[in-house]
């Protein structure tokens, strides 16, 4: 496969990771920084902004996913470059929003 495709599958996982505490805060009727708060990324936008924003995070880490080879489960290494972008969104996220939210 080509390596664009990888790198398609790792920022998908980036979105995936990265549409979860904002659409969880957002369901939950919590404020959450967003890139549309002022500042961007540290000001808080409402929980309904939050749950648009990680609806649409999902929807472009699927798309990246559907859009790009030949996508398989299991142990392959499609499913660990989605892994790593995870894993690299979360560590990012936390450190950012810890640091944000005084943690």
């Amino acid at each position: 496969m080509a390596w664009y495709v990888y790198l398609a599958y790792f920022v998908a996982g980036l979105f995936l990771a990265n549409g979860v505490p904002h659409f969880v805060n957002g369901i939950s009727g919590n404020k959450f920084q967003t890139p549309f708060a002022k500042p961007p990324g540290v000001g808080e936008s409402s929980a309904l902004v939050n749950v648009i924003w990680g609806f649409v995070n999902f929807i472009i880490g699927y798309a990246l996913i559907s859009g790009f080879g030949d996508f398989t489960g299991g142990f392959t290494l499609d499913v660990l470059m989605v892994g790593l972008g995870a894993l690299v969104a979360a560590l990012w996220l936390g450190w950012h929003f810890g640091r944000v939210r005084g943690g």
